[in-house]
């Protein structure tokens, strides 16, 4: 298994330009429109950075039919270099904090959030 061992995740969403815009505007960062296979109508999505070439996950924003957004189940924490950063966007950005910022002890700090779509995330940071 390699270092870290997830290459890939997808945060289902309903409505992907409001899920678009509240990741860019909560991360600081630009989501691309990715192709999409052939045949594939009713499938959009939206990538975050990445680089194909480097160890470790990025991911997207899926728009899918029979998939919807979850608020249960697996969380993806999105690395920070302080939580409070992005955590301080949330509310304004149309999402709301479940847990704000809280220490870990020696493996750093971390924020629970709900997007948006009504995923919920984490966020990790280590100060």
């Amino acid at each position: 298994m390699n270092k870290n061992p997830v290459g890939w995740f997808e945060i289902y969403v309903d409505d992907m330009e409001r899920a678009h815009t509240f990741y860019e505007t909560v991360f600081s960062t630009t989501l691309e429109k990715m192709p999409v296979p052939d045949g594939e109508k009713e499938l959009v999505m939206h990538s975050f950075p990445m680089e194909m070439t480097e160890f470790g996950a990025s991911g997207a924003l899926v728009k899918m039919a029979g998939y919807g957004p979850a608020s249960a189940g697996t969380i993806v924490y999105f690395m920070s270099e302080d939580c409070t950063t992005e955590e301080s966007k949330v509310v304004e950005a149309g999402g709301e904090v479940i847990q704000s910022k809280h220490s870990l002890g020696e493996f750093g700090f971390m924020s629970l959030l709900k997007d948006c779509e009504g995923n919920v995330i984490g966020l990790h940071s280590m100060k």
